[in-house]
C-alpha cells in the first residue's frame, strides 16, 4: 500500500434501537428508558472515499482516541470506533449483550452510512467480542446469558463481518483473569488474608523469580481455584436472591487484588520482548490494589458473562473456530498487556478458515513511542485487507 497520509474528520456516531431490560444495568437515561443508546465516533478520511469500513469496539472502553484506529485514518482507512452500552464502566456488563451492541453497529454501517464491507478489528479486549460476535452472526445459537436470563441472539438478526483482525489483544477477558488474578488473597473480604509463598510481591517470599515448573504451575492452579471460589459464591448468592422473590435481583461486589501475573515478574514465563517488572498500567504491585484492576467491580451476573473461566461464552479461541471469514492475527513481540502466548492460541483454534499471522518486533502494547511500529501494523492491516478484497 502507498504510504499516503490524509486529514480525517472524527463524525460523532449515534446508534440506538428498542430494548426492554428487565433490570437496569446502567446508570441514567440510557438503556433504562426501553432503548439502548450506543456512542461512538466515524474516523473518515477527507477524499478518499472507500467501500469498506474497519469496526473498533471493546467491550468496556471507547477505542476513538487510540493510537491505531487514529493512524488508520490517516492510512486513508475509515474506521468505526464503536462504545458498547457498558463504555468504561463494566461492573454490570454481559457480553451476549455487547454483542447486540455490535450487531447495531454494523447494521448502521451498511443500511444507514452505505458501507458495502465491514472488517472487525480486535484489539486488546475487542478480539474475543469480535470472535464471539462473527461466530455468533455466521451461527446464532444463544437465548439466554450463563444466569440463565433470556437473551435471544437467534432473533437479532445478526449481520456477519467480511474479515477479523486480532491486534495486540489476549485471548478473553476471563482466561486473562485466570492468568492476572492473584491467588494468594484467602479472604474476599479481607485482602489483608494472604497465603505468604502465593503473594509475588512480598518480598520475603522463599519463591522468587526466576520460577521454576513446579511453582508456575501450583500458582496457576491457584489463581483457577480462587476464579472458580468466586464463581460458586456468585452462583449461591445468584440461586438465593432468585429464592426469595424480592425485589433484591442483583449483588455487586469488590475482587481484590487482581493484577498479579507471574510474567510482569519474570521475563522467563511465557517469555518476549516486554520489559520485567512492567505492566502495561504501570507497576504491577501498585495496579494490583489499585481501583482500576481488572474485573475490580462486579455484578453476579456480569461475572458470570465476562469473568467465570467456566461459563463465559466471548472466548477468542472458541470464537476463531466458529468463523468461515479470513482472520489476520498480529502479535506485539514486547506486548506488556495482552499474554505473549494468546495470540497464537487464537490463530492455532482457527485452523478451519484462511488466516495469516504477523509478529511486530519489539512492539509494545500501545506503541508508545514507536511510531514507526505503529506504522508497520498500519501497513500489515492494510495490506492483509487488500489481499482479501476488503478495500481497494
Amino acid at each position: 500500500m502507498a504510504d499516503q497520509r490524509f486529514e480525517f474528520e472524527r463524525v460523532p456516531l449515534i446508534v440506538s434501537f428498542d430494548e426492554e431490560l428487565k433490570h437496569a444495568e446502567t446508570y441514567g437515561f440510557s438503556g433504562t428508558q426501553g432503548s439502548v443508546w450506543l456512542e461512538g465516533q466515524l474516523l473518515r478520511p477527507l477524499g478518499k472515499p472507500s467501500k469498506t469500513v474497519v469496526l473498533f469496539m471493546h467491550p468496556a472502553t471507547t477505542l476513538q482516541l487510540l493510537p491505531m484506529p487514529t493512524a488508520m485514518a490517516q492510512a486513508g482507512v475509515h474506521v468505526i470506533c464503536g462504545g458498547s452500552r457498558y463504555a468504561k464502566n463494566d461492573s454490570a456488563l454481559i457480553m451476549e449483550k455487547v454483542v447486540r451492541d455490535m450487531g447495531e453497529y454494523i447494521r448502521h454501517a451498511k443500511e444507514d452510512l452505505g458501507y458495502e464491507m465491514v472488517a472487525l478489528a480486535g484489539w486488546s479486549g475487542g478480539a474475543s467480542l469480535s470472535l464471539f460476535y462473527q461466530g455468533e452472526a455466521e451461527n446464532p445459537t444463544i437465548i439466554a446469558t450463563p444466569a440463565g436470563d433470556p437473551y435471544d441472539l437467534t432473533a437479532a438478526g445478526l449481520i456477519p463481518a467480511d474479515g477479523v483482525m486480532m491486534i495486540a489483544a489476549h485471548a478473553s477477558r476471563a482466561r486473562t483473569l485466570s492468568e492476572w488474578v492473584d491467588p494468594s488473597v484467602i479472604d474476599e473480604l479481607n485482602p489483608d488474608q494472604r497465603e505468604f509463598d502465593l503473594d509475588i510481591y512480598n518480598p520475603k517470599n522463599p519463591n522468587q523469580a526466576p520460577y521454576d515448573e513446579v511453582y508456575v504451575t501450583r500458582y496457576r492452579e491457584a489463581q483457577l481455584a480462587r476464579i472458580r471460589r468466586i464463581t460458586t459464591w456468585v452462583r449461591d448468592k445468584y440461586n438465593e436472591l432468585s429464592s426469595r422473590e424480592a425485589k433484591e435481583h442483583e449483588r455487586a461486589f469488590v475482587v481484590h487484588r487482581t493484577m498479579a501475573d507471574l510474567r510482569w515478574v519474570d521475563p522467563n514465563v511465557d517469555p518476549n520482548d516486554r520489559e520485567p517488572g512492567r505492566c502495561y498500567m504501570g507497576d504491577p504491585e501498585s495496579a494490583n490494589v489499585g481501583p482500576a484492576g481488572l474485573a475490580r467491580y462486579s455484578s453476579l451476573r456480569s461475572w458470570l458473562s465476562q469473568w467465570s473461566y467456566d461459563d463465559t461464552r466471548a472466548d477468542a479461541p472458541k470464537g476463531a473456530a466458529r468463523i468461515s471469514v479470513p482472520l489476520l492475527v498480529v502479535e506485539n513481540s514486547a506486548d506488556d498487556a495482552a499474554p505473549a502466548s494468546h495470540p497464537k492460541m487464537v490463530f492455532d483454534a482457527a485452523a478451519q478458515t484462511d488466516r495469516e499471522y504477523s509478529v511486530i518486533r519489539n512492539a509494545t502494547h500501545y506503541y508508545k513511542g514507536q511510531p514507526e511500529l505503529l506504522t508497520q501494523a498500519v501497513r500489515i492491516t492494510q495490506n492483509w485487507m487488500a489481499s482479501k478484497g476488503l478495500i481497494e
